[in-house]
């Protein structure tokens, strides 16, 4: 799962990215509202958080343009602008909660969790057969078996169940659960994986030898 951030202040920005990437959420930084509205357009993000004192474009105009163009992403206001009629405004064009800074990283948390849930009707859930991992919960069920997963095991999955079938090498793996760019063990991956598999079994993720992991879709 992808978010965006359209922030100016680098301190936030930053705050918020390690809070989404904790969660097991990937996400993307931008700093103004020009090149906002572009990654909106170009890219689809399962969630945006929006600040509306940006450079070049306002995040009120940044949200009128895209739901103008149909586009209906779960969109969170962050912002200092507390007055009643920036809070009418941003709710009235399209926002799907408004944010007053400064707040607490499980508030933030909170909230995306419950505009995701209104997004999915309550819930969302990827894989077939055997293994399904629902979105909301970060409950993951494997031939019965139903366990809660941390932030990395629910990013790693979910970038496995998203591609069931397929085989992820072990950089791919790698950038979905830690992003791109970071510094981690050589074998992180696979220290994760054990943990899976020692969680549930040691089919509910399949090697390749040489190539990478996969969930098959008719595992058995």
């Amino acid at each position: 799962m992808q978010a965006l951030i359209i922030e100016d202040d680098h301190m936030i920005a930053e705050s918020l990215l390690r809070i989404l990437r904790d969660e097991g959420m990937r996400a993307d930084w931008v700093c103004d509202g020009q090149a906002g509205q572009r990654a909106l357009e170009s890219q689809s993000y399962a969630l945006a958080l929006l600040d509306i004192g940006l450079p070049d474009k306002s995040g009120f105009d940044v949200l009128q343009h895209i739901r103008s163009r149909g586009n209906d992403i779960p969109l969170l206001i962050l912002t200092a602008r507390d007055a009643e009629d920036d809070r009418i405004k941003g709710l009235e064009i399209g926002a799907d909660d408004y944010l007053i800074k400064p707040i607490g990283s499980r508030e933030i948390l909170a909230r995306v969790r419950a505009v995701l849930r209104r997004q999915d009707g309550g819930g969302k859930q990827i894989g077939q057969g055997e293994t399904t991992l629902d979105l909301t919960s970060r409950m993951l069920c494997y031939r019965g078996d139903c366990k809660c997963l941390s932030a990395r095991e629910f990013s790693l999955m979910s970038a496995l169940l998203q591609n069931q079938g397929v085989v992820l090498s072990g950089s791919q793996i790698e950038r979905h659960v830690y992003g791109h760019g970071a510094t981690v063990e050589s074998n992180a991956v696979e220290v994760l994986i054990h943990g899976l598999r020692k969680k549930f079994d040691k089919q509910i993720i399949r090697n390749v030898r040489g190539i990478g992991w996969t969930i098959p879709k008719n595992a058995s």
